[in-house]
């Protein structure tokens, strides 16, 4: 009908504001990655033996979600492969990949081998030490909290001659669940990824805005609440998710610059992006939080019966450990109670970040 605007009519009113999304993506790998040179030298160092026809050092690799972990080692794995064809680098996601079976079909597949087909895992393991043996071999089992066996780290520290293992986890604990016999194998080194200052955060974010945003698109005071807003969430990827949404705001509105009102209508979406990394979450460890979020300030040891009654399986330690998890990845905070007739105990509470969100 005359003068009845379609859905699309607008959709070539304007050029995109975003030059490269990519770069807003948590999974890009730009050149440099800076504040992380002091642990990126450190894991070359332990890689460096390889070139000497020795063993590596192995590495577990922890800190809090979104401060560079997975994107440094990359890094270095990016730089060896440029600098030596001699040494196999296999690099394994556990949340997609998390048995034995899958983790070797996966890294068959990484190493050039497609006959897999009814092949079980003794024949598989086989097929990866007659390959990685003629060289050397780094491998790296990121989020290695996910996997439901461990088989596979035990064969390859047995079978493999020349390798050094990256283990990559937001939790340090994690190592104390690992059973003593690959554990006295595996004798790690411990490389912790300390948080992001607020003045790194906001380089980092800086560094990818040059990337992905035409020139001046960003007005000042809008990207300052952004860096602002990562900080406080202490989550590099919360700030990639701002700097996108507020720019695709600003596009809805045919408007050529992002300013500080597209910012904060980011900021009221920003439940989207933690509810996504809630659902990273094991089904177990989501059970728990979905408690804490019904039936919050409750002591701890009322929440695990209540977790009992519903038929959770693990034991109080096990409940404890994934307490102090969900605290880590802040969907929790733990406050600490003394002085009843009960004694000092903890009360748990739904972590108000998500409320905060648009207090500026």
């Amino acid at each position: 009908m005359p003068g009845v605007m379609g859905l699309f009519d607008n959709v070539h009113m304007g050029a995109s504001l975003i030059r490269n999304e990519q770069a807003l993506d948590y999974e890009f790998l730009p050149k440099l990655i800076p504040f992380r040179e002091g642990e990126q030298q450190y894991l070359a160092t332990c890689i460096k033996p390889l070139f000497n026809q020795r063993s590596g050092r192995n590495v577990l690799i922890h800190g809090l979600p979104g401060i560079g972990k997975t994107a440094a080692t990359r890094v270095v794995l990016r730089d060896l492969e440029e600098q030596s064809d001699d040494i196999y680098v296999v690099y394994i996601n556990c949340w997609q990949h998390n048995t034995t079976y899958k983790i070797l079909l996966e890294t068959c597949d990484q190493l050039g081998y497609k006959f897999t087909q009814n092949k079980n895992t003794t024949e598989l393991m086989k097929v990866i030490a007659s390959i990685c043996n003629k060289k050397a071999a780094v491998f790296v089992f990121d989020e290695i909290d996910k996997v439901e066996d461990f088989d596979f780290l035990y064969s390859l520290l047995e079978d493999i001659f020349r390798k050094c293992l990256f283990l990559i986890t937001n939790y340090k604990s994690w190592l104390m669940e690992l059973d003593e016999r690959i554990k006295s194998r595996l004798t790690p080194e411990l490389v912790e990824f300390r948080q992001y200052n607020p003045h790194e955060t906001k380089e980092i974010l800086r560094q990818r805005l040059d990337i992905a945003f035409h020139p001046t698109v960003w007005d000042v005071p809008a990207f300052d609440l952004v860096a602002k807003k990562a900080a406080e969430v202490k989550d590099i990827r919360g700030g990639l998710f701002l700097m996108k949404t507020a720019a695709l705001e600003a596009e809805s509105k045919l408007q050529r610059k992002v300013a500080a009102e597209h910012v904060q209508a980011a900021v009221s979406r920003m439940d989207e992006f933690f509810v996504k990394n809630q659902e990273e979450l094991e089904d177990d460890t989501r059970k728990i939080l979905d408690l804490v979020t019904r039936d919050p300030g409750r002591k701890i040891g009322d929440l695990f019966h209540s977790y009992q009654k519903e038929g959770g399986k693990g034991s109080y330690k096990t409940f404890q450990r994934k307490i102090a998890r969900l605290e880590q990845n802040r969907f929790i905070t733990l406050e600490k109670s003394g002085g009843g007739a009960g004694g000092n105990t903890t009360i748990v509470h739904k972590n108000s970040d998500i409320k905060k969100l648009d207090e500026f």
